[in-house]
């Protein structure tokens, strides 16, 4: 997870002039592909994590991701963005991708993947409160009725579905369910604060600069928690993914979605990727899929979606 839509639309071309009803061949095969890469990326983070560590996974991740998304952005001219606007772009960086990505990492070791997922989709969910408690933006009965739902589908997922997988104390597995949602609030707050003081900031710049600022928050961290044994290539591959596809190729294809379709099916992703972790999940670490899981899910999705406007009356 990832970019924050509020910069990206700021400064996507020609964003306003983008007709109501964009053509689907346009953006529903990169908003597939998108929802296939950040459903694996849970994946890829336990088979990094289970190894590595969650800070070593986390901190590789965006080292690698920053060395393959600056020469893309110094071949697009962007540099001077950059520099102009080096400090909030380098703190979105620690908040946007360092503390979240690091906070998943450790929760999907004493988690399903899929589950994980699931609470990654209330994102937005923070993201609206966030948004509302900082930065004053109007919230309606029906937004207010969606944070309810949704934080009730969380409360409903964690007490009922115990999260810990074989071996794992009672403790690790709320402590796991506790990091998935401070890393969504994590997002949360990383919208605002980009909405704040990125707007116009190009969107290949801060998605360059933030892994620049992560990377450089957790090198230390990642240097001195390094594994005493040596990873398998297992390991060192499903991390290789993790930055190369479910981060950098990601974040391209985020922002194109925003140009061409707009950042309310943008952040709509966040909805479909579950599906595909769960997938994942199922098939690779035989996790199982509970009915009550699904169900949990669906209202944390449903209640983020009436939170953040994407579903409900339409204002005149």
């Amino acid at each position: 997870m990832r970019p924050n839509p509020s910069s990206a639309t700021a400064s996507a071309p020609g964003h306003s002039h983008l007709s109501a009803a964009p053509s689907a061949s346009r953006w529903l095969p990169p908003f597939v592909l998108l929802a296939v890469l950040w459903g694996a990326s849970f994946l890829f983070m336990r088979l990094g994590a289970s190894q590595f560590g969650a800070v070593p996974t986390a901190g590789l991740r965006v080292i690698l991701a920053a060395l393959f998304l600056l020469p893309v952005m110094l071949m697009r001219g962007e540099w001077p963005a950059l520099r102009q606007h080096w400090k909030p772009v380098l703190f979105s960086g620690i908040i946007n991708s360092a503390i979240p990505f690091s906070l998943f990492a450790y929760a999907v070791v004493y988690m399903p993947t899929g589950m994980a997922s699931v609470l990654n989709a209330c994102a937005p969910l923070f993201g609206a409160l966030v948004a509302w408690l900082w930065l004053g933006d109007r919230i309606t009965g029906l937004r207010v009725t969606g944070l309810l739902i949704g934080f009730t589908g969380v409360a409903l997922l964690a007490l009922h579905d115990k999260p810990a997988t074989a071996g794992a104390a009672s403790w690790s597995a709320y402590a796991a369910i506790a990091a998935c949602l401070c890393a969504s609030l994590s997002y949360g707050v990383a919208a605002s604060f980009a909405k704040r003081y990125l707007v116009g900031v190009p969107p290949l710049a801060t998605a360059t600069g933030s892994m620049i600022g992560a990377s450089l928050c957790l090198l230390v961290p990642t240097v001195a928690m390094w594994p005493s044994q040596t990873p398998s290539w297992t390991s060192w591959l499903a991390v290789a993914a993790l930055a190369l596809l479910c981060t950098s190729v990601a974040y391209i294809l985020y922002f194109q979605i925003i140009q061409t379709a707009g950042p309310s099916r943008a952040i709509a992703v966040t909805f479909l990727a579950p599906v595909f972790a769960l997938v994942y999940g199922n098939w690779f670490l035989a996790e199982p899929i509970t009915a009550w899981m699904l169900g949990c899910g669906a209202v944390v999705i449903g209640g983020t979606m009436l939170s953040t406007g994407l579903i409900g009356l339409k204002q005149r």
